[in-house]
């Protein structure tokens, strides 16, 4: 299978670097330290079209195609993986509303997020709950015409600033999807400081203390949060963490390269040297090979192929894991330097470590894809097994 890019992506795979070179690059490094993402860049995100990327065109979105829409996660992964966390949980939550929304979700909050006016965010994991979703504590009794809730949500990405949350809560014992909005009464949220990585990415804690919210605020049916809901943004979260991954893989190779063309050691450049040159290229094969297994998610995806999920679990688990790999030895090839946060490559090594934790860790995503295995081949084995 080829994947030569289109004339169209390939014009805006060009313009996404020149925005991540022009834009993210040179304050990077600086926003990683304060913890914070600039509101001018979230507007400019906005302006270009990015936060709407797969929002329909007619609700005022990008309408991207999934290759088009995997480019822009890698590009904004390579420049910082904190603005790209931002797409992924706003494009989460607008995927949430397309799918399962009524129309007159879809007019209220489509329309507003594609633009940026409105930014979302995806409220799963709680203090107590992680890769266990299905068992989440948040409770939401129906009363009246309102749904009451109450329990606690613990590292929600951009929680800090986002409009409204994708938040789920049982009902009767059943995991259900809800929009709520942070102006709600009940509803407070904490910041959340000195993460490991992606810094800039503002978490929050969310506390519902008898929050009321609109019963019309409920997304989809009761007892349908999971798995449809969930698992179907979070195989748009697998893709954009993916492909940021690659992102992280590739500013490491490009600092790395231009760090051992310049650094000179025992009277020659560190490129010289054959074990220098061994991890650049390990470097360099492997981005390439998380590239094709995300580009081929991608294709699978947008043609709506039934194994799209099981290549969503390979993209992700090898992407993230070469993106750590990549990033350690970036930091060892820039020595002292590398520890320093003069350099970007001690963010990148950061940055890469959340990726195999977030959307699905690394375990979660062996457990899929051994199960995918063992359904593809062990029942393909044992046909042909019979017929031998």
């Amino acid at each position: 299978m080829h994947f030569n890019l289109t004339p169209e992506q390939q014009s805006q795979y060009e313009q996404f670097k020149h925005f991540v070179d022009q834009d993210i690059v040179p304050i990077a490094n600086s926003y990683d330290q304060l913890e914070k993402t600039p509101r001018a860049l979230i507007d400019k995100l906005a302006s270009l079209g990015y936060l709407g990327a797969l929002i329909p065109n007619s609700y005022r979105g990008s309408g991207m195609d999934m290759i088009t829409f995997g480019l822009l996660n890698e590009e904004l992964g390579r420049g910082c993986s904190s603005i790209r966390s931002l797409l992924t949980v706003h494009t989460m939550a607008s995927q949430a509303i397309i799918r399962f929304g009524t129309e007159e979700q879809k007019e209220t909050w489509l329309p507003a997020m594609a633009i940026g006016h409105t930014i979302g965010a995806f409220a799963l994991s709680e203090p107590n709950i992680g890769s266990d979703a299905r068992h989440i504590e948040t409770q939401a009794v129906l009363s009246g015409d309102h749904y009451v809730l109450n329990g606690t949500k613990k590292w929600i990405t951009y929680g800090q600033l986002a409009d409204v949350f994708l938040l789920f809560a049982q009902v009767n014992g059943q995991p259900t999807a809800f929009l709520v909005e942070k102006n709600r009464p009940g509803l407070s949220i904490e910041p959340i400081n000195g993460m490991y990585g992606t810094r800039a990415s503002m978490l929050a804690e969310l506390r519902l203390n008898d929050c009321r919210i609109p019963k019309e605020n409920i997304l989809g049916k009761e007892g349908t949060g999971f798995p449809y809901v969930a698992l179907h943004v979070l195989e748009y979260g697998k893709y954009s963490v993916a492909c940021g991954a690659v992102g992280i893989a590739q500013a490491c190779l490009e600092d790395s390269i231009r760090y051992t063309e310049s650094r000179i050691q025992f009277k020659q450049p560190l490129k010289e040297f054959q074990l220098v040159q061994a991890m650049i290229a390990e470097m360099l094969a492997n981005t390439k090979a998380a590239r094709l297994l995300c580009l081929n998610a991608g294709f699978m995806k947008q043609n709506k192929a039934l194994q799209a999920g099981d290549e969503l679990n390979a993209a992700k688990y090898f992407a993230s894991q070469i993106a750590v790999k990549a990033a350690n030895d970036a930091v060892q090839l820039h020595g002292a330097n590398g520890c320093s946060n003069e350099y970007s490559v001690q963010r990148y090594l950061r940055d890469a470590k959340i990726t195999e934790i977030i959307e699905g860790s690394t375990q979660i995503q062996q457990m899929n894809i051994a199960t995918y295995g063992y359904l593809e081949y062990g029942t393909r084995t044992a046909a042909a097994s019979c017929n031998a």
